[in-house]
């Protein structure tokens, strides 16, 4: 195989004769084999074909019009005019170039934060989220997996009861062969080139957990060792794998706990802040175009304003509504639920009746009562008004 080299994605027959999506070198129609199959079907549905600059680099996808003169051209630009950039680096660089053009519609994050996790995923990096539940921290990480082309494993550290079983694995026993070690799933994952593992929850994680990940994480040790099997095996961290963790800090997620010093080391971090008021509004709109813009508009500010109240000195309130509930707050009004009716399911539960009048959920209550008979009434959809049908609000 001849490198820079373009993998060109496409169908063609496979055992049997059924269609498969396979590569093939663009120069010499050859079939590149080795790729791994959730990469080349994401590159397929995106219609783009598969770049390597070397043969120790990572594929990345590109647009189908890019010939191999192209990538050489790219290959061979400079950082500065006195600092030569090598083939690895070129690489990135040209992706992140477009980075910003493969993030979903639908996901508000900052350019910049966005192009840096991408960055450290190519790198094969650890980098951890940090931000407040349900600003989507995790679904960040899920769309950088999916940019780059690259297999996602998923572990819920969080909910994980037996670390070292999720982790590592178990030893079983059975009357045929005895006792014998079963790897887990994680073991696998890390020896997939390229691979990125979203570590979900890590701040709730076990501390045994912690403590396994330690030698996983270090950029000068990542490798896992199996002492649960015979002989107690040492299992590296392939190339190009990269580790993408979230975590909720903070004295209000009291299942958390305060993460040790050496393991956030390990990671690079960025900060996953609550959408604005005005990309809320957006965001609702795009994922239900059938409801009102001044009803997004009114969900939106909602939030916003129990963000606004938590981040004051002496805050009336002990939490914020965060993007997860104000989309579900869309799709209550979708199917057909008054503003107060949608309140009193999602948004009151959070909030503590204890103080009466004092109560934070007085307070909340005083908010929203607000935004109710404000005009906007009489449709909940743009589609029902426009059938001149009556929804109530």
């Amino acid at each position: 195989m001849n490198y820079p080299m373009i993998a060109q994605v496409k169908m063609a027959p496979g055992k049997g004769g059924k269609m498969v999506v396979k590569a093939f070198d663009l120069v010499s129609q050859e079939e590149v084999k080795g790729i791994v199959y959730v990469t080349l079907q994401g590159a397929f549905k995106a219609g783009m074909n598969l770049a390597k600059a070397t043969e120790s680099s990572s594929w990345m996808r590109v647009d189908q019009e890019v010939t191999v003169e192209t990538l050489e051209t790219i290959m061979s630009g400079t950082e500065s005019a006195n600092a030569p950039v090598s083939a690895t680096g070129n690489e990135v660089m040209a992706f992140l170039s477009t980075c910003v053009e493969k993030r979903p519609s639908t996901l508000y994050i900052e350019d910049l934060n966005w192009k840096f996790m991408c960055r450290t995923a190519m790198r094969g990096g650890n980098m951890l989220m940090t931000g407040p539940t349900g600003c989507g921290k995790s679904q960040t990480a899920i769309a950088v997996a999916k940019a780059l082309g690259r297999e996602l494993f998923y572990v819920n550290l969080g909910a994980t009861q037996d670390p070292r079983g999720t982790l590592i694995g178990n030893t079983h026993f059975s009357k045929e062969v005895g006792t014998y070690f079963n790897e887990s799933a994680f073991v696998k994952a890390i020896q997939t080139p390229n691979t990125v593992i979203l570590l979900d929850e890590i701040s709730r994680a076990h501390p045994e957990a912690w403590n396994i990940l330690m030698t996983v994480l270090d950029p000068g040790q990542r490798y896992l060792r199996l002492d649960e099997a015979v002989g107690a095996p040492t299992v590296h961290v392939a190339e190009g794998v990269a580790f993408i963790a979230t975590a909720n800090i903070g004295t209000e997620y009291t299942a958390t706990r305060v993460m040790d010093r050496a393991m956030l080391d390990r990671f690079t971090i960025a900060e996953i802040p609550y959408l604005s008021v005005a990309q809320e509004s957006k965001l609702l709109t795009q994922l239900h175009p059938t409801l009102n813009k001044k009803i997004c508009q009114n969900i939106a500010e909602i939030a916003g304003q129990t963000r606004a109240e938590i981040s004051t000195d002496a805050p009336r309130i002990s939490t914020a509504i965060s993007t997860r509930s104000v989309i579900e707050m869309a799709g209550l009004m979708v199917d057909g639920f008054a503003i107060e009716e949608t309140a009193q399911v999602s948004i009151y539960p959070l909030y503590s009746n204890d103080g009466g009048m004092q109560s934070e959920r007085t307070y909340v209550k005083q908010l929203v009562q607000k935004y109710i008979n404000d005009g906007t009434a009489d449709n909940l959809t743009d589609a029902a008004e426009a059938q001149g049908s009556a929804v109530p609000f």
